[in-house]
Formats: structure tokens, sequence, C-alpha cells
């Protein structure tokens, strides 16, 4: 089976179809990389691969985080399956993942095992994209800014009463600035936004924030997102540093199950 590609939206998304034996041993890995810089979102429908396999297939594509000691995470409400039911509900608005580290991880490859009747999909902005499109002032006016991140901002948009015990914990990783606009070692620039930005330095917090709610708009329009139904077995890779996504809400007793493995960093927000 000859790998084939096709484009989903004209400025985001590929859906990739090739036999899993070809995807395990790396014969296009390069290509994959490749693409997925270009495109941010994978998508390779109903690929059915078990935990070994989207292990080995993460492994021809870069080093993994060794999550539990085999590099899968599961993603669930459900606490006796996973430990991170408290971070799921902070997917259901658009974040880049790692923002508290100087190295966010390069991309993350999910696979879907159970699905919710209602909600669930999976929504990803290009902003690659979106920092491309804007205009030449206004890329004058944002490329010397810089901006605060932190875990605890993005949790109070999704937790309106945090207890004590919830701010201690997402208080442990401390903030973390970049600048607004990442120069990538291609050259190429994209924007570092989501729900973890709180303030730009120097700047008035209202403001700031004003400002930063307007970039989210921008870089949230239609014609730089790409919007994922899941089916079972369906596996998508998609590119941390040039894109952020969410998730659509699902009720917590549904028993979504996703199983993600991550691709480390490798190169610092600059």
């Amino acid at each position: 089976m000859a790998l084939t590609m096709v484009d989903l939206r004209p400025r985001i998304g590929t859906e990739i179809r090739a036999d899993p034996a070809e995807l395990l041993s790396g014969e296009h890995a390069a290509l994959i990389r490749e693409t997925l810089e270009r495109r941010g979102v994978l998508v390779f429908p109903q690929l059915g691969l078990d935990d070994d396999q989207q292990v080995a297939f993460s492994t021809t594509l870069g080093e993994i985080s060794p999550i539990l000691g085999r590099g899968i995470l599961k993603i669930s409400f459900e606490n006796e399956v996973a430990a991170t039911a408290e971070m799921t509900r902070g997917s259901f608005v658009w974040h880049i993942d790692r923002t508290n580290e100087d190295v966010p991880t390069r991309a993350s490859i999910l696979s879907a095992r159970r699905l919710a009747d209602v909600g669930g999909e999976t929504e990803f902005a290009n902003t690659y994209a979106a920092w491309d499109d804007l205009p030449a002032a206004e890329k004058a006016r944002l490329e010397t800014l810089r901006v605060v991140h932190s875990v605890e901002n993005g949790m109070r948009t999704v937790t309106a009463d945090p207890t004590e015990e919830q701010l201690a914990r997402w208080r442990v990783p401390p903030p973390k600035t970049h600048p607004l606009v990442w120069t990538h070692r291609s050259g190429r620039k994209s924007l570092v936004l989501g729900s973890t930005a709180s303030r730009i330095e120097g700047m008035g917090l209202e403001e700031g924030r004003a400002l930063l709610k307007e970039l989210l708009a921008w870089a949230t329009q239609p014609q730089f997102v790409y919007s994922h139904r899941w089916r079972i077995g369906d596996l998508l890779i998609w590119d941390n540093t040039g894109t952020m996504h969410r998730v659509e809400p699902y009720a917590e007793d549904s028993g979504r199950l996703m199983h993600r493995t991550t691709l480390l960093g490798e190169e610092a927000v600059a």
C-alpha cells in the first residue's frame, strides 16, 4: 500500500493513509515530520495501532516522553484509569502544551480507544498561518512583546472557584515568560498563545489581556482551524510548536478514553 496524502483544509490538516508496517519501520518518518511542520495536523484514519505499535511508530518520529515507564498517557476523566482527570478539563480551552517550560513538547500522537456519545471533537489552530496573515504593521508591533504563561491561569479558565489545594497544585510549576512570536530554527514564525497566557510584560494587566484575547480570536478564525470528529482507531499527530488545540466538552461519565504519546521538545521558544 503506497502512502497517500490528502489536504483536509487549505491552511491546516492532512490525511495520510499508509500500511501500518511501513509506518512502524520508519520508512516514511522524514516525510511525515516535514508534512507535520508544514500542515500542523496529520490524520491517520482508523489506523488501529495498539499501545506497543503506537510507541514504536512514535519513536520513528523523535524521542518520546517516558510516561509511566512506557510512554503511553491515558487521557480520561476516570481517576482509576488516569491520574490526569483534573487537567483534562483544561483541554477544553485553546492551549499549547508545556508553555511552562523553556522547551515545549515537539508533538503529540493521540489515538481513540473509547468515545463520548456527544462532544469530544478536537480542534486545532495553525499559529504559523495566523502569524503569516497579520498585517505588516501589526507584526512589527507584536514582535518584541513577551508573555507570562502559567498553569494556574490555564486552569482558572475552566475552574470557577478553585480550592486552596487546587491552587497549590497549579502553582508548583513556576510561571514562564516566552516571546509572543516564536522565531523557529527554520526561520518561520508562529504565535505563542492560549489559556496559559496570563499577561504581557511591560503592559497594564487589562490592556495586555485585551490584546491576548484579540490575538486568540484572530488565530482561531475558521480559515486557520481544523476540527476532527473521532472514530475508534483514528490516530492524530499535531505539531505542538505551531498549533493550538482544544477539545469540545463532553460528559465526565462518558467513558471517553484516548492514548497519547508525546515527542520531547527540540528547540526553545526564541
